[in-house]
């Protein structure tokens, strides 16, 4: 968790950046810098998905020397579900927190013909991404431990797919 938390602060500042120096009056320009928001924030949540399974790989690896045992005291798919709950878990809280929100503002969502089902609709789809990280999580470490750099690739074009469409 904590290392979504400090791609998602490194996007964030780049972001903020990015805005404060553009032409806050061009449409076509804002919209452009919330693409590359969207896609640098994911290049990075998995930049720093690969530099936590080398982190958890080298402190296994480490326990091992120190173990008197002959396995590795926690296996890699472990390592991987816990990873991926955590990276997931902290979208879920962060997207949950922009959608309660709204749920106590001046307004309620639902009077004026929107949909009466937002926040349903909102908590499956935050369930949904907290499932997704959790298989991007263990089919990343897989590829990583089994050098398959396609299934890699497959993990970071999947995520780029579902952050653009939502």
């Amino acid at each position: 968790a904590f290392f979504w938390l400090v791609s998602l602060l490194l996007s964030s500042l780049v972001w903020f950046i990015s805005v404060q120096i553009s032409n806050k009056d061009s449409a076509v320009q804002q919209k452009g810098l919330l693409i590359f928001g969207v896609v640098l924030s994911v290049l990075l949540q998995e930049t720093f998905r690969f530099a936590y399974y080398k982190l958890l790989k080298k402190a296994n690896e480490g326990l091992l020397t120190l173990s008197q045992e002959e396995t590795m005291p926690i296996s890699i798919r472990q390592l991987a579900y816990v990873s991926g709950l955590g990276f997931g878990f902290m979208s879920g809280a962060f997207s949950v927190v922009n959608i309660l929100a709204d749920s106590v503002g001046p307004g309620t969502v639902g009077i004026h013909g929107d949909s009466q089902h937002y926040f349903l609709s909102s908590a499956f789809m935050t369930m949904a991404i907290i499932l997704l990280h959790m298989f991007w999580g263990v089919v990343f470490f897989d590829a990583c431990e089994k050098q398959r750099w396609w299934a890699v690739a497959a993990v970071v074009i999947s995520h780029l797919v579902v952050s653009c469409l939502v």
